[in-house]
């Protein structure tokens, strides 16, 4: 039986009913959201259309002291502010911070608003900070595990990566590729190579095999070793690494920024709330 494209669905979180008038001065963006940019000319488009019709579709809200925090619609919210209107039709309901995230995520991924690393740092989230499993993810979201895993390998990705990622300058599929060659260094080296020379994902890809072949002269890891390396790339998020020695062994765990450390350092340390 196949997946629904939403996972548990809107129906299971945003009631239809109990619709409200807000002032737009009221409202404020969730700082949830992990979406970060509005495309203009869409958002332009939308006010010409409330410019016309008005808001046809509330926006969701919680309540937040004497404000209400936007937990879904925040293009309609933006463009209604544009469109010079004063107040906003909207859907009042207690939510949890998990609820609100997760909202914001089935909305974003239905549009496909979301950038690659948005989209692994708010399933990045949901894991660490509300403790939810892949398996939980991908159900929520209406996406396969190893879609949700595949994303989340994208964070132990080195910044420069990340940021050309972000900005465009390089593929969802030239940064999976590049994971594969897991050596920081290179991974630069490449990054470079693409962005210079307009490589096509393809072209990393023979780049990384090539790679992968120049190392098998050397010694293939127990199978236990390589089922302890992914299930510890799972829990640290990052590349984990074990090389064995003729007197001493080495396990090594990467980490590319002081957010990344803290995070290995938690989870060695039993912290995990």
């Amino acid at each position: 039986m196949g997946r629904q494209a939403l996972g548990r669905g809107f129906d299971a979180l945003i009631p239809t009913t109990d619709e409200d008038r807000i002032p737009l001065d009221k409202i404020f963006h969730s700082p949830l959201q992990p979406r970060q940019e509005i495309n203009e000319e869409e958002l332009e488009g939308l006010v010409s259309s409330i410019k016309n019709n008005g808001v046809l579709q509330p926006v969701l809200v919680r309540r937040a002291d004497d404000k209400y925090e936007l937990v879904y619609g925040h293009r309609r919210f933006e463009a209604a502010k544009r469109a010079n209107l004063t107040e906003i039709p909207a859907v009042i309901r207690s939510l949890s911070d998990r609820e609100v995230l997760e909202i914001a995520i089935i909305e974003n991924v239905q549009r496909e608003d979301l950038s690659p690393m948005d989209e692994a740092n708010a399933y990045y989230k949901l894991n660490t900070e509300f403790n939810l499993t892949q398996e939980d993810i991908a159900e929520r979201v209406g996406k396969s595990r190893s879609t949700i895993t595949n994303k989340m390998r994208l964070l132990s990705l080195p910044e420069e990566v990340k940021d050309a990622l972000t900005h465009g300058k390089i593929t969802e599929g030239h940064a999976r590729a590049l994971l594969a060659l897991n050596n920081r260094d290179r991974i630069i080296e490449e990054l470079k190579n693409i962005i210079e020379g307009s490589k096509t994902v393809r072209q990393v890809e023979r780049v990384t095999s090539r790679d992968s072949l120049r190392k098998k002269g050397k010694k293939e890891l127990p199978l236990k070793y390589q089922s302890l390396i992914e299930e510890l790339i799972e829990l640290f998020k990052t590349n984990v690494k074990i090389t064995l020695g003729k007197k001493r062994n080495k396990l090594t765990i990467e980490f590319y920024s002081d957010e990344d450390l803290k995070h290995i350092y938690n989870i060695i340390m039993g912290d995990y709330d």
